[in-house]
């Protein structure tokens, strides 16, 4: 055999593997991977800021004034962000809670964060991006696989760019990829790292510098990697053109069908009722406890896993929430092979919301798996959230939770 024979085999190997395993792991252990970089794409050098290291993208005047709303957390931004995100849809990723993966990369940055448990006892987090990483890219991490009951969320926001690393794929109700699949996502809006691989996902093994990481704690992507993805193949704020029998049916705004949740005052209430939040989401699995506590001076609650503030590698700082919810929803699991999760996702039931240092008791509303999910009061009136960072947490209907 030639020299140049031998050389066309090892590269078709390489290339049959990347794509089996998503090229990913040309990141190997030991080696420190730079996911943020300091070139784009078509190798300009850029600035680099901040511990997170993402690329600087927009410049904002200190005089533009901050009057555009954003469409998932209500806060205002300014046209030149507006601008930015106009051209987009969200992205909605998905990234692990071990205590492995902790510190996350990119949580405090996210515009709505849903959370649940994705198999025994370990909750999973489905981060919702839109708004808030327009002036930065921002690292994203660790990415994790799809669970079916994240999708039925994130179906509610209109084809949002969905973010994993694979996922359950066992026929029946748990069959994520398969759902994936049925519900028109793929070649749509679904960024499934094995359809995608390096440099867009890449596996750190130092993403925590001074710990040794297993592999399914390691794989890193930033927000602007996905959307250059997401560009590059159509999948802008425009939703693909589809044929209707002899017609062909033009794309429409991912917000078109959408409306925001209604936004109140980010006030702190005359005298706080809940200055702490706690519950665990299977009783006695203190690994992954949750804790809020009131912070008048910013009118928002800290955050605490394990009793532990929860951090973001990206800035150091704990995560905070202007609108923590408790959704009680029927849980069903773990069920098959895999021993994952199932929570009832449509119709209504119980919630607790908690905004300006006040308890809420309400209810939730999913007509069906596309409808928005809302949240309601006493009277059944859509409740106006807090301008900021909503963090829902799906638990059992019995969980005890104390505030």
């Amino acid at each position: 055999m030639t020299k140049q024979k031998l050389i066309v085999l090892l590269v078709l190997y390489l290339v049959s593997t990347g794509a089996a395993f998503g090229i990913s792991s040309f990141a190997m252990r030991g080696q420190t991977v730079q996911v943020d970089g300091t070139q784009t794409a078509d190798g300009t050098q850029v600035e680099t800021e901040g511990e997170g290291g993402g690329e600087k993208l927009l410049t904002i005047s200190p005089s533009e004034p901050k009057d555009q709303p954003c469409p998932l957390n209500g806060k205002l931004y300014t046209t030149t962000e507006k601008n930015a995100w106009e051209k987009r849809r969200p992205l909605a990723v998905m990234i692990e809670n071990t205590p492995d993966a902790r510190p996350q990369s990119g949580l405090s940055s996210a515009d709505i964060v849903f959370e649940a448990m994705a198999e025994g006892g370990v909750t999973r987090f489905m981060a919702m991006y839109y708004c808030d990483v327009q002036v930065e890219d921002t690292t994203l991490a660790p990415i994790r696989s799809a669970r079916t009951y994240y999708i039925d969320w994130a179906s509610g926001f209109n084809l949002p760019l969905y973010v994993h690393v694979g996922g359950a794929n066992t026929p029946g109700p748990s069959n994520a990829l398969g759902q994936l699949s049925d519900y028109g996502w793929v070649g749509q809006n679904d960024l499934n790292q094995f359809s995608i691989g390096y440099p867009t996902f890449v596996r750190d093994y130092n993403r925590i510098p001074g710990r040794e990481l297993a592999t399914e704690h390691t794989m890193v992507t930033s927000s602007e990697k996905l959307w250059d993805v997401a560009t590059k193949r159509g999948w802008t704020n425009m939703s693909p053109s589809r044929t209707v029998g002899r017609t062909t049916v033009g794309g429409k705004d991912w917000k078109e069908g959408y409306t925001p949740w209604p936004v109140g005052e980010d006030k702190a209430a005359g005298t706080v009722t809940a200055p702490n939040i706690s519950f665990e989401f299977w009783d006695g699995f203190t690994t992954y406890a949750a804790k809020w506590e009131y912070d008048a001076a910013s009118n928002s609650y800290k955050r605490f896993t394990a009793n532990e503030p929860h951090l973001d590698l990206n800035n150091n700082q704990q995560v905070m929430a202007k609108n923590v919810i408790v959704l009680f929803s029927e849980e069903k699991g773990p069920i098959n092979e895999n021993k994952h999760m199932l929570y009832k996702t449509t119709g209504t039931g119980d919630a607790l919301v908690f905004m300006n240092g006040q308890a809420i008791e309400a209810k939730w509303n999913k007509k069906d798996r596309e409808a928005q999910l809302t949240f309601t009061d006493a009277k059944g009136k859509v409740l106006p959230l807090t301008p900021g960072l909503t963090w829902i947490s799906t638990v059992a209907p019995k969980t005890a939770v104390t505030y």
